[in-house]
């Protein structure tokens, strides 16, 4: 493939797919078994580009070393890794929102020295020093839920689509923080070294995102 295609870094699942679906939309013909791969890296010479699907918290840390010209990453991620990237449209997908929730039967303001669990520890801790409460994080890396049950952590600060997830597991959404949605972020050099594919790629997505919010 020439070296002058773009390399597209992009989360696994659902944000991948509907990233998919908006490059589409936008005029890029990625292939319809696209979505099905297993592999890592794909490439798609028709387009002019190489995908690279990783991890999402990974996403901005290949654009920031410019293993990636450009990517998707959620704004929870653009938060929590503060990566020297640029954030330069958001794609209004994979909405969500970051909360904090806990058992039914917490009480705010009986913990001695409450204990916050998260995937997010920068996040939150920024979160409850702005809100003016001082809290120890506990970092964890999945199943967050958890920490409320068994007594690891009073209270969890998590991604939140449809609650579904809490209800199941007893907890309750207690503070809602802020609306998460994906973010079209770009590597600093790429964008002086491949400026018009970049700044074409991102008039396209922008018409088709405009497009859709006209239509609502």
């Amino acid at each position: 493939m020439s070296k002058e295609c773009l390399t597209v870094a992009m989360p696994k699942g659902r944000i991948f797919e509907e990233a998919v679906e908006l490059l589409r939309e936008a005029g890029y013909p990625l292939p319809p078994e696209f979505e099905d791969s297993r592999k890592l890296i794909i490439e798609v010479p028709e387009a002019k580009m190489r995908f690279i699907l990783a991890k999402p918290m990974d996403v901005p840390t290949y654009v920031e070393h410019g293993a990636a010209d450009v990517g998707v990453a959620g704004k929870d991620v653009m938060i929590e890794e503060k990566r020297d990237v640029y954030e330069v449209l958001d794609l209004k997908i994979s909405a969500c929102y970051m909360a904090v929730a806990a058992l039914p039967t917490y009480n705010r303001g009986c913990e001695v020295a409450p204990k916050i669990a998260s995937k997010y520890p920068n996040l939150a801790s920024e979160y409850f020093r702005e809100q003016g409460e001082q809290v120890e994080i506990i970092k964890l890396n999945g199943s967050i839920e958890l920490a409320p049950i068994i007594g690891l952590a009073d209270r969890i600060v998590d991604i939140v689509s449809t609650g579904q997830t809490l209800k199941e597991n007893g907890l309750v959404e207690v503070e809602t923080m802020m609306p998460i949605t994906s973010r079209f972020i770009v590597n600093p050099v790429s964008y002086r070294t491949k400026s018009n594919d970049i700044d074409d790629m991102v008039d396209r997505l922008a018409d088709v995102i405009d497009a859709k919010e006209r239509s609502l």
